[in-house]
This record gives C-alpha cells, structure tokens and sequence, in this order.
C-alpha cells in the first residue's frame, strides 16, 4: 500500500527570519504572512527500517528517559521506556514505547506510543493507547488512536529535513488527536539536571482541538527531547534528568 501522507511546509521567508531560539508563542496558522504548500512524504510500508536512529529522536530499546516537573498539583515524574516490544501497523512492524506518568508518586497517565523510522530517517508515529489513571483505576482513554482505524493515519514525530519554518503533523486522527509542530530553529542552548547541550532542535507544538494551548521543546543531538516548556499551562519545566538502560 502506498499513499501520500501531507505536511505543512512554511515558504515564507519573512516568517523563517522572524523565527528566534525563543520561539514564537503563537501557533504558525495566526501568524499574518505565512504561506502554505503542501509537502507529501509517501508512505509505503516497505520503506522503513527496523531501527529508529534520527539523532533527534533515537529510540534504542532498553533505554528509559526519566522526566521531572513541577506544576501547581505538585511534581509530576515521567518514564518513557523504548521496549524490546513491537507491534504490526498497516504492515509496518513499529517499536513500542511505554510512558508512565506520576503526581507525587501515584501514576495518573500509563501509555503506549508507537514509532518506526523509514529508510530517509523520518520518524513516523503510528498511535498511542493511553490511559488516564486515578486512585489505581482508568478513568479515560481519550487520546488513544492508532493509523488505520476509523479514519486515522501515520503522522510525522521527527522530520529528516529539519528547516526553520517548516510545520508538520505529528498526529492524524480527526477529532481525536491532531497535534502538530513547528521547527523554529536547530541552535539553541539547554540546560537540565541531566546535562548542558548546544546545537539543539527547537520546536512549537499546538493542536486545533485545544485552541490557544502550545508547547516549547527542546531536542538535543544523539539524545532526544531534554525538555518541554508550556509557559500558558502552568506546568513550567519538563526537564530530563537521567536516562538509564
């Protein structure tokens, strides 16, 4: 099976100037002076690859990033666990992903994400099975989709081709999830409790189904996202500070 999956790509260079390593905290459809083109990556399932080596986004299985935030509930953990796991997605074998996510040490999110790589180094995610959690009980599953059913398909996590400017679709499931991203620049400078890192990714994620909601992170090359930043939702810093295996 193949198919065209479209991004967004941003061919306005007034909008690529006016993109700084702070980023822009409003999401690239209210920018005045944006013009859009359509760009299709295919999608067929026999290009991918069995490993997921982007340097933005490596996912060796074994390896677990730990997370820490304050927010106004209280600190927030989080462990993403890249497993040995793998799962069959409109005939793409993808690795799984297990993220836990606890408040003071009670686990409030437990999730399965779903990635592959293609041969040309995008990295594709393929859904996620998410749970939300209270007092040991699931209480929601709303988010949860996966490429193929009603309607959704694969979107885009990582891009190959990393230019300022240039806004994708991470995920395309209508009215259930449909966030998307921004690239807004490749030097910036981070510091977390795990390390200090130059040469970063910078990236604004925002989704039209929470209108004003945006997100700032921060991924480091050959190690991945070190940090999220959601200034409007009062949940300050999501940094990394430990990767273990």
């Amino acid at each position: 099976m193949k198919h065209f999956i479209t991004i967004l790509g941003t061919v306005t260079a007034a909008l690529i100037q006016g993109c700084s390593e702070q980023g822009s905290t409003a999401p690239a459809e209210s920018i005045p002076g944006i013009a859009h083109r359509a760009v299709a990556l295919e999608f067929d399932p026999a290009n991918f690859v069995a490993t997921i080596d982007n340097p933005y986004f490596p996912l060796i299985p074994g390896t677990v990033f730990h997370y820490r935030s304050e927010t106004s509930d209280g600190v927030e953990t989080g462990e993403v666990e890249v497993t040995h796991a793998t799962k069959q997605i409109l005939g793409v074998t993808t690795t799984v992903v297990h993220d836990r996510v606890s408040l003071d040490g009670e686990l409030t999110e437990d999730t399965f994400d779903w990635f592959a790589q293609d041969q040309q180094g995008n990295v594709w995610y393929f859904g996620e099975d998410s749970k939300e959690i209270e007092d040991g009980q699931v209480v929601s599953t709303e988010g949860s989709w996966q490429a193929g059913v009603n309607g959704a398909e694969p979107g885009i996590v990582m891009l190959a081709e990393l230019k300022s400017g240039t806004s994708y679709r991470q995920e395309l499931a209508p009215d259930v999830a449909e966030d998307m991203a921004r690239v807004l620049g490749r030097k910036a400078s981070v510091s977390v409790p795990y390390g200090d890192f130059e040469g970063c990714l910078h990236t604004l994620e925002w989704t039209p189904l929470e209108p004003g909601v945006r997100e700032h992170k921060f991924y480091c090359p050959g190690v991945g996202l070190v940090l999220e930043v959601a200034p409007r939702e009062g949940h300050g810093r999501n940094e990394l500070i430990a990767i273990t295996d």
